[in-house]
């Protein structure tokens, strides 16, 4: 049986569903969805899909940190948007937030994410 442990972060949004913010199996992290909920207010973030994208990535880094490890360490990572008009915006977010060489990624356009969100971020990390 594989090394499992639940990864949590007050200074990430409380999950809004039956699910961890995190799971950690041996060196590796899944990363559970994160939407640009603000931690302490469990509201979205206003401003836009910029602003949006911004929050997403610090609650990813929140879990990334609380696993003893950083954004860097995102092999694999999921973006959802309901509007891939925004795709450059937040390929300019995620260039202020991770560094060169980028994780293996996929954007997808969806029609709706939880409590109205305009952008959600999943992802795996090895540590």
């Amino acid at each position: 049986m594989p090394n499992r442990a639940i990864i949590h972060s007050e200074q990430a949004p409380e999950a809004i569903g039956t699910y961890s913010q995190a799971v950690k199996v041996d060196n590796t992290v899944y990363l559970s969805g994160q939407i640009p909920l603000d931690p302490e207010t469990m509201t979205l973030v206003e401003g836009g899909f910029e602003a949006q994208a911004e929050q997403v990535f610090k609650n990813l880094a929140a879990v990334c940190e609380a696993a003893n490890g950083n954004l860097n360490r995102i092999v694999k990572l999921n973006l959802y948007l309901t509007d891939l008009d925004n795709f450059p915006i937040v390929n300019e977010v995620m260039a202020r937030h991770f560094k060169e060489p980028y994780p293996a990624r996929a954007a997808i356009g969806i029609s709706q994410l939880p409590k109205g969100a305009l952008v959600e971020a999943d992802g795996v990390m090895v540590i």
